[in-house]
């Protein structure tokens, strides 16, 4: 069964309202918002854009592989995914360091390296590539 096939579209519903493939959509567009903050040096763009990317990537699962533990917002999402033992270590690493990025505070001086910015959009990418795979069948649906 592909996800079009158990997709009901509802405008109405925080999920449904895209399919499968279009918070896949979504989510690459706030990717790249998330790079293009990298570029600029817009550490609040880049951490917002990456959690936006990962957590809309996960809508995508949660249409094909419901898991009602993960909650309704990115940061739930994330840390499900995170505990979820059934995926391979470097996805759920990936969905922790993406769920601990933080943005400097106002006020403080945040002291970031361009390395640790990187390291956040691999783990951006990495969440986003394990969604890719289990809407589009390559990875076993049981294991979301």
């Amino acid at each position: 069964m592909t996800s079009s096939e158990i997709y009901q579209r509802d405008p109405s519903h925080w999920l449904y309202r895209y399919s499968p493939e279009e918070w896949i959509a979504v989510a690459m567009t706030e990717l790249q918002n998330a790079e293009h903050a990298y570029k600029r040096r817009d550490s609040l763009g880049l951490v917002a854009g990456a959690k936006r990317a990962a957590g809309m990537a996960l809508n995508a699962t949660l249409i094909v592989r419901p898991r009602e533990a993960w909650g309704r917002t990115y940061a739930e999402h994330l840390e499900g995914l995170a505990l979820e033992m059934r995926v391979p270590e470097l996805v759920r690493n990936a969905a922790r360091a993406v769920r601990a990025a933080r943005a400097p505070s106002s006020g403080l001086v945040a002291l970031r390296s361009r390395t640790g910015d990187e390291a956040l959009l691999d783990a951006t990418r990495t969440v986003m590539a394990h969604a890719y795979a289990v809407v589009h069948g390559t990875q076993t649906r049981e294991a979301t």
